[in-house]
């Protein structure tokens, strides 16, 4: 089962972020998607998901248009994790992350037996497990996200898309998360699709088999990770230098200052 953007261009306010985009997501690829601010990743995402439609082009999975499928079938399949949340949430962090069960329910509202145990172990994954009981809200930003990112867990889809969601962590959590995403992508029983927002150089040619540049104005590079993550290509990005930090471009980059 294949996630496509077939001739896909982005259109916001009057803008032409990308304009005839094509790249497909296969289950064990990781593609990281970068870009400057404005350059239409969060609302890629968001076309990816079903949430939006593209000015022109259309998403695909398994050949299906996006848009043909009804909502519940399209949250089994794929899953988002926003870059901001709007609204607050009262209950506990057990009963935040049971939120990601719904598409799975055979009717509404409702749970099956099972929710609570995938909730619990999504928990578990994101180092979280004493967590379950407490208040949501009294949790901090770096918490948040992680229980946020546990959500997303056990809502179980095919396809993940990560809008920034290393944004709040330290580094020990952001290292977890990355590890996670590449063990869930690869995943011996179950492989899946993730496409993840990063700003950060350091990090997407150690996580990435695959990346995407937005340049905002139209155009994009797509494809094997080693292939588009160059220092060039970066740098062009972003508009600044950078320094690789070991003789392997796998290593990643460094802002030059």
């Amino acid at each position: 089962m294949t996630l496509a953007c077939e001739d896909v261009s982005l259109v916001v306010s009057g803008r032409t972020l990308c304009h005839g985009l094509a790249f497909a997501v296969r289950p064990g690829e990781v593609w990281g998607v970068l870009g400057a601010n404005g350059s239409g990743k969060t609302t890629l995402l968001n076309v990816l998901a079903g949430l939006a439609v593209p000015a022109r082009g259309r998403v695909t999975l398994a050949a299906t248009p996006l848009r043909a499928l009804v909502a519940q079938a399209r949250a089994r399949a794929i899953g988002l994790l926003p870059q901001q949340e709007h609204l607050e949430f009262w209950g506990t962090v057990l009963d935040y992350v049971q939120l990601g069960r719904f598409p799975h329910a055979s009717a509404w509202p409702g749970r099956h037996g099972g929710d609570e145990a995938a909730a619990l172990g999504a928990l578990r994954q994101m180092g979280l497990a004493d967590f379950a009981p407490r208040r949501y809200t009294t949790l901090s930003g770096g918490e948040r996200q992680r229980v946020r990112m546990a959500q997303l867990l056990a809502q179980a889809p095919d396809y993940l898309l990560l809008d920034e969601p290393l944004q709040h962590l330290d580094l020990r959590h952001q290292q977890h998360l990355l590890a996670r995403v590449a063990e869930l992508a690869r995943g011996p029983h179950r492989a899946r699709g993730v496409v993840i927002v990063l700003h950060d150089v350091l990090w997407p040619a150690r996580v990435c088999t695959h990346a995407l540049l937005l340049d905002g104005v139209g155009g994009a590079r797509a494809g094997l990770a080693r292939d588009v993550l160059t220092q060039d290509n970066l740098q062009d990005l972003f508009g600044c230098a950078l320094l690789p930090v070991a003789a392997q471009p796998a290593a990643g980059f460094v802002p030059a200052i």
